[in-house]
């Protein structure tokens, strides 16, 4: 998560940690095959093995870092909000209900979209409920709410803005 004083809020929605975690036993694995005797396995076949596995886990990583990031670009009538492929313009959304939900007393209607798209929030993200300002609810996978409802009202149109002093 990332958040500038130009109102860019970040939360990238993967990590490549898989990917190295996987690439490192392959390569015990590896080792084990040419350290221990008997029949080795053929270099054809763990390259082979290693590009399939490596290809599967990068795709995943790669495909949760487009889908899943959730992004607040601007301020002000610019300001938009971004998961994926999907953007909300902060004029869209009613600020009025976004400080409720920090307050506890408003919440999500049952049956919101997801932001990113899915079905459900990924696992071990929050879904923070957003009203638009035509009435329909939307949740966005955030694994930190606080810190995104904080940019969100930071650089909503209806926020005052503050000019930054040189």
């Amino acid at each position: 998560m990332t958040a500038a004083g130009d109102g860019t809020y970040l939360e990238p929605g993967g990590s490549w940690r898989s990917i190295w975690l996987v690439a490192a036993a392959l390569a015990v694995l590896l080792v084990l095959d040419a350290v221990l005797p008997g029949p080795d396995v053929p270099a054809l076949l763990w390259m082979l093995f290693g590009a399939l596995v490596l290809g599967g886990v990068g795709a995943g990583c790669l495909s949760a870092r487009r889908i899943w990031t959730v992004r607040v670009d601007g301020r002000g009538e610019d300001a938009a909000l971004t998961v994926g492929r999907d953007r909300v313009p902060l004029a869209e959304v009613d600020a009025a209900h976004l400080r409720g939900v920090v307050a506890g007393t408003a919440g999500v209607d049952a049956g919101a979209a997801v932001l990113g798209g899915g079905w459900s929030v990924p696992k071990g993200r929050t879904g923070l409920p957003l009203k638009r300002t035509d009435g329909q609810t939307l949740l966005v996978p955030t694994r930190v709410p606080r810190a995104l409802t904080e940019a969100i009202l930071a650089a909503h149109p209806a926020t005052p803005q503050v000019e930054q002093g040189d």
